[in-house]
């Protein structure tokens, strides 16, 4: 078999999320894998290992109240970024827009790094007294 591009990784990986299909992940992820959520801030939880990263993203797929929405996919060499918006309630405000930082090696995801932007307190520079 071929190995997969960057771009097709990234296309299955997204579409197991919006297709709700946990499956489409199986052969997509290797052996090394490493993933980082977005939560706890502020460096997430760090997964290590393919049976780990397929566990957690397979819970992700297959939670009926939450859903994905990529915005915005660019693909570079072995690297990805994935721009998203996360719904996970019913309400207008129950949403957070994120990035995923993906690397791809021999078509296999090895590393899923996700940042997104907070509803806590963060103080902006002007807040802080830091421009000063």
């Amino acid at each position: 078999m071929a190995l997969r591009t960057t771009t097709e990784v990234i296309d299955r990986f997204n579409h197991a999320f919006t297709g709700r299909d946990a499956d489409a992940l199986t052969d997509i992820v290797g052996e090394d894998c490493v993933m980082e959520s977005v939560q706890p801030a502020p460096t997430g939880e760090r997964v290590e290992g393919r049976a780990a990263c397929l566990a957690w993203w397979r819970a992700l797929v297959e939670d009926h109240t939450t859903r994905f929405e990529p915005q915005e996919v660019i693909v570079a060499g072995e690297r990805a970024t994935i721009r998203w918006r996360y719904h996970f309630g019913a309400g207008p405000a129950d949403w957070v827009e994120g990035v995923n930082l993906m690397r791809v090696r021999d078509g296999l995801i090895v590393e899923a790094l996700g940042y997104s932007k907070t509803a806590g307190e963060v103080p902006l520079a002007a807040e802080s007294g830091l421009d000063d």
